[in-house]
């Protein structure tokens, strides 16, 4: 398939950068995993709507995974059987751009509106550590019932990914964020990112190729 290197001055500023952040689901992987749990507990379709409205910034987002999840009622063996039978599929040369960026020392983190749950077992392969992922965690009864989701968790509300960019600045000292996603809610994230690159080897979403810095359909791009 073909694809389009960043133009001369975005090669610089992405050569700029002293950390990346992605988005996972759309980006990192093929597939939004709350459709994929979805799937799993025999709601899809209807799960699929919501979070078609909720990336396209439709409707805020803690009330859309309110109630995708109010809908979903996932158990934790649900949530097991989601990651053993359909396990995420990472997109193509994500793990060829993770390696680059990590030869040039620049810092990778994971920023998305799924769960920590299903976004754990990719960790290992990605080479991410989990303290560098900011996302959501599924709460349960001691049976294994869906009892909510932590709202504690700035991933879980509008706005929330600019407010994990700030705790990684606070944390970590960073000047030159990359964010880089396919959905309304990261293109929210600048600033305090610097830059952002909206990703649409998924799904293009018309209001993000439009905001994003720079737009691009096959991570190779970034490889140039």
């Amino acid at each position: 398939m073909e694809y389009v290197p960043l133009p001369e001055e975005a090669k610089k500023l992405w050569a700029s950068a002293d950390c990346v952040c992605f988005d996972v689901d759309s980006t990192v992987v093929t597939e939004e995993a709350i459709n994929v749990l979805a799937e799993i507990c025999g709601c899809g379709d209807e799960i699929a709507a919501y979070t078609h409205r909720a990336m396209n910034g439709e409707t805020e987002f803690e009330d859309a995974l309110r109630e995708r999840l109010a809908i979903i009622q996932p158990t934790t063996k649900q949530l097991r059987d989601c990651s053993e039978l359909h396990p995420l599929i990472l997109s193509p040369y994500i793990t060829d751009l993770f390696s680059s960026l990590r030869q040039r020392n620049v810092d990778i983190f994971l920023i998305s509106g799924g769960f920590v749950q299903l976004i754990e077992p990719l960790l290992e392969t990605l080479q991410v550590p989990k303290d560098h992922v900011y996302a959501n965690v599924l709460e349960f009864t001691s049976e294994g019932a869906y009892s909510g989701f932590d709202a504690k968790q700035p991933t879980s509300r509008t706005g929330g990914k600019a407010v994990a960019l700030n705790t990684i600045i606070e944390k970590y000292g960073h000047k030159r964020i990359v964010m880089i996603g396919d959905g309304v809610t990261d293109l929210e994230a600048k600033p305090p990112a610097f830059m952002f690159i909206g990703y649409g080897g998924v799904t293009i979403r018309e209001k993000v190729r439009l905001g994003a810095d720079y737009f691009i359909t096959d991570f190779r791009s970034l490889l140039c």
